[in-house]
């Protein structure tokens, strides 16, 4: 059965996106950008909300003569990469992407039932409705030495605690990548 993922860059103090939703703080140097890019390979399907979908419309559409050599093997891998789009404010979506038509519980049951790579989520609303359905196999943080003050949360306020066993870490230039999985609750 595929794993669905949380995996996003993340402030020391805790956020994905600043006060006034700024991620100029998280651009990954080359190193991190191969990581990424490695990462992406081996994902099956992303999983993204609206905010996250435009940001990473860049890479859909981007004019390959005018990228570096990594920036379009990234490009290529991204947009083969099927994705699925959670909004209900899009009306369209490009390239190897499609709407969701079905609640976020019901798409991520039939896509981890389906044979393939591991499901990505990225978006920090998306990934709080699928942390309340329980539906997050492992959550894959890239910390970032900044500290924001405030801003979207990698984490929303939750009804219960979850807790989690490191399995995996990176140190890179800047960032310390940290991959956690969750274990049992009856301890």
């Amino acid at each position: 059965m595929r794993r669905l993922i949380y995996s996003m860059t993340v402030s020391l103090d805790g956020f994905i996106a600043g006060p006034d939703g700024a991620i100029d703080w998280s651009v990954p140097d080359e190193e991190l950008f191969r990581f990424h890019t490695q990462q992406v390979q081996e994902t099956g399907v992303q999983l993204c909300g609206r905010r996250l979908y435009e940001a990473m419309l860049y890479w859909e559409i981007a004019q390959e003569t005018s990228l570096s050599e990594e920036h379009i093997e990234f490009a290529q891998i991204w947009k083969a990469l099927p994705k699925v789009v959670f909004s209900t404010t899009l009306e369209s979506v490009v390239g190897n992407t499609r709407l969701a038509r079905e609640g976020v519980g019901e798409e991520v049951a039939r896509l981890k039932e389906q044979p393939g790579k591991d499901i990505a989520v990225g978006g920090a609303g998306l990934a709080r409705a699928c942390m309340e359905l329980g539906l997050i196999d492992e959550w894959r943080l890239f910390v970032s030495p900044v500290l924001l003050g405030g801003g979207t949360p990698y984490v929303p306020p939750l009804d219960e605690t979850i807790n989690l066993e490191l399995v995996d870490t990176h140190t890179f230039a800047r960032v310390v990548y940290l991959r956690y999985r969750p274990v049992s609750n009856d301890l």
